[in-house]
């Protein structure tokens, strides 16, 4: 399957924290590669894997900054919007929009440790 997007990139300034971070939010360890000589940390799901899904990292790369003004990739909480949303706080995050039902399901936006603003979805 072809996707609009086949790979993201959230940039860190504390690469533990930000691992850590997401790690707690989405309950799910991440995977630490050097991909060239930029440490990263692969968000890992069996779909990926079998290359079924779009993929995406935390990245520690000097090159790019963390922000809120940018692009937001949002990350796939399918059934599990409310349970993610109960962790932002605990992680270091904070929920910038709150959960809103769409025709397309459920979404909200949060902050993340290194400021970055992500979106989260559920189906």
């Amino acid at each position: 399957m072809k996707h609009a997007i086949n790979w993201f990139e959230i940039p860190s300034e504390n690469f533990d924290r930000a691992t850590a971070f997401y790690e707690t939010l989405l309950g799910t360890p991440t995977k630490r590669e050097l991909l060239g000589d930029i440490p990263n940390a692969i968000l890992y799901t069996e779909q990926n894997e079998r290359r079924e899904a779009v993929g995406g990292s935390l990245v520690f790369n000097p090159a790019l900054k963390p922000g809120n003004a940018g692009v937001v990739p949002y990350l796939n909480c399918d059934g599990k919007l409310d349970a993610v949303l109960g962790r932002v706080s605990a992680a270091g995050g904070t929920v910038v929009l709150p959960k809103v039902d769409t025709p397309f399901g459920s979404l909200a936006i949060i902050m993340d440790s290194e400021g970055n603003k992500i979106g989260l979805h559920s189906a």
